[in-house]
């Protein structure tokens, strides 16, 4: 049983497409850049924001940087708060903390707006590490983050711990600091996208989530 468990926090804690979407229309309108379909933005969700505007709207290193502030803009008074816990995840993270696991938070997005985001919606209380990237852009891979993370976690153990997330960042994180991954498909990731990336575990829905961390008799995923 893993006794120490990483979550992402965009599209494993909290369904954030309209804040964050509606960010990315705000910083992509300072281009003159409009998008009349916002299931294009969903992308966004997950990945280093700087990456996805080179990626995704050809924008050098410096206009991504640029483009990143404008979207804070938005995102700081508004957009953090568009968001919604996934059904089912405030009772997971109750019974996890009441079994004894120790939680931790791993996100790519600015601990500063992390932090505010799980007090707003009662999840701060569960988790004894919350880590995310830094504002000026120093630590926003997953890997650093979740290794940043896992500095905080008295006498971690990575053969106890496995990383919860959506996309493939954050297998590809999981890879690269020696940790299983369950791959979650009820966010912004599909089988495929996990499969391809490596994940250790893919589950469809929290309830699957909930049964896997918390059964002593793990059914077999994957």
């Amino acid at each position: 049983m893993y006794e120490i468990i990483l979550f992402d926090l965009d599209g494993t804690l909290t369904d954030p497409a309209e804040g964050i979407t509606n960010s990315v229309m705000y910083a992509l309108g300072k281009w003159g850049i409009t998008v009349t379909d916002r299931r294009e933005l969903y992308r966004f969700i997950g990945p280093p924001l700087k990456d996805s505007f080179m990626e995704y709207y050809g924008f050098s290193p410096e206009n991504a940087e640029r483009a990143v502030e404008e979207y804070r803009v938005y995102f700081r008074e508004t957009g953090k708060f568009e968001n919604a816990v996934y059904p089912g995840i405030k009772r997971l993270l109750c019974d996890l903390h009441d079994s004894g696991k120790y939680l931790a938070v791993a996100t790519s997005k600015p601990e500063e707006f992390a932090r505010q985001i799980l007090e707003h919606f009662g999840l701060a209380r569960y988790f004894d590490v919350i880590a995310g990237a830094t504002m000026d852009g120093s630590r926003s891979q997953k890997a650093d983050v979740m290794e940043y993370a896992i500095k905080q976690i008295p006498h971690f153990d990575r053969r106890r711990a496995v990383m919860v997330g959506d996309r493939r960042q954050d297998v590809n994180g999981a890879n690269a600091c020696l940790l299983d991954s369950i791959g979650v498909l009820y966010g912004y990731g599909d089988r495929a996208e996990h499969e391809a990336a490596g994940a250790t575990f893919i589950v469809d829905t929290v309830e699957d989530l909930a049964e896997f961390l918390l059964s002593p008799n793990r059914p077999k995923l994957r």
